[in-house]
């Protein structure tokens, strides 16, 4: 097997982390702007994330 290489892992920046608080605040669903599309961010009665186009 080929070993992977360490020093590609160690030099990318960690992804920024957002919660779904910040995103949300206390509304339970969102609209997304990416690219000229909308999206909605919601979340569900059982507590899950979704998103729709």
């Amino acid at each position: 097997m080929p070993e992977t290489d360490q020093r590609a892992d160690a030099e990318t920046p960690p992804k920024p982390r957002l919660s779904s608080r910040e995103l949300l605040g206390t509304r339970q669903e969102v609209e997304i702007e990416h690219q000229g599309e909308i999206y909605r961010l919601r979340i569900t009665r059982a507590g899950k994330l979704i998103l729709t186009k």
